[in-house]
């Protein structure tokens, strides 16, 4: 059996293909049908190694960092994006985006800035644009 990852779009269409068919290479069996797809599938093999040290190290986004050798922010946002991928993202906690929102203002110092970004409160790229328009 090869380790080729089935595709997932159509060639001719682009629309999302369906498991119609699925066989036993030991007896031939055959099973046919429309079969639900595996939400995890769709992932890519980044997205499936950020997947498996993540539950690997129970959970421990540091030790995802040390792993991926990024930045713990970096591990952070790259979760969130499989998360959201997943279609596992929940509504961010209003309070702290509200706290961090109001930190990262124009008004706010450099050091508050640089600080939300260390904490991975705060998008290396926002904070950029809010830098820049500090005075």
């Amino acid at each position: 059996m090869s380790g080729l990852r089935p595709p997932t779009d159509c060639p001719v269409c682009g629309d999302e293909l369906v498991t119609s068919r699925l066989g036993c290479p030991g007896c031939g069996t055959e099973l046919s049908g429309h079969f639900a797809r595996c939400a995890f599938c769709a992932l890519d093999a980044k997205e499936l190694e950020l997947l498996t040290v993540f539950l690997s190290s129970r959970g421990n986004l540091r030790e995802v960092e040390k792993h991926l050798g990024v930045s713990y922010p970096t591990a952070r946002s790259r979760f969130t994006d499989l998360l959201v991928k997943l279609g596992l993202a929940g509504e961010p906690d209003a309070a702290a985006s509200e706290s961090a929102q109001s930190a990262a203002t124009p008004s706010g110092t450099r050091e508050q800035v640089l600080a939300q970004v260390a904490a991975g409160t705060l998008a290396p790229d926002k904070a950029a644009a809010l830098l820049a328009r500090l005075p």
